[in-house]
């Protein structure tokens, strides 16, 4: 049977976490000097930390060349913001040769289901589900395909994390919407 669920969620983007590799070592103490708002503490941390305005977001920078970038909202915006620190590193006279290859690693969204969600029998009957409330308030979902773990709380708000794509947030929370109406675990006012 199929089911059309009766609101549409509501799904934000908050962070993407892409990973970058330049193909080169870096010379972060250099970084450093060109930069002055680049922190570098190796003594406490063995990245730099490269942060950009827009897109908002925090670019850690290695000396073997791999870099983080996190804080975008979109895959777009994280290989904008990986590709932007790259131009800026050359604007420096920072010697880069080939541009970034950059991947992303993870996409965590939060979403409102607009209604509330029965957790006991939520954790009941969802495969491959895990509640335990004296430890955490929530449903911890994990899904196959995509693969991505969601965590359902009664007020219908979800975080979904482990996605490689937009498209893989997306059909999850849809998935996860649709079984939630059709095994009548949603409660509406």
């Amino acid at each position: 049977m199929f089911f059309v669920p009766l609101t549409k969620p509501m799904i934000e983007i908050v962070n993407v976490v892409a990973s970058a590799v330049l193909d080169q070592k870096l010379d972060l103490i250099d970084i450093q000097k060109k930069f002055p708002l680049v922190e570098y503490n190796p003594e406490q941390f063995p990245g730099a930390v490269f942060r950009l305005k827009s897109p908002k977001t925090s670019t850690l920078l290695f000396s073997t060349g791999k870099m983080v970038c996190t804080g975008s909202k979109s895959e777009a915006l994280a290989v904008k913001a990986v590709n932007l620190v790259v131009d800026e590193l050359r604007k420096g006279k920072i010697k880069i040769k080939k541009n970034a290859v950059t991947t992303v690693q993870n996409i965590v969204s939060s979403i409102n289901l607009g209604g509330k969600v029965h957790l006991e029998k939520a954790a009941r009957t969802l495969p491959r589900s895990m509640y335990e409330p004296e430890q955490f308030p929530g449903v911890i979902h994990r899904m196959l395909d995509p693969k991505t773990v969601i965590l359902i709380f009664a007020s219908g708000k979800l975080v979904c994390t482990g996605g490689k794509t937009e498209k893989d947030v997306y059909r999850s929370v849809h998935n996860l919407h649709s079984l939630l109406e059709e095994k009548d675990l949603m409660l509406y006012d």
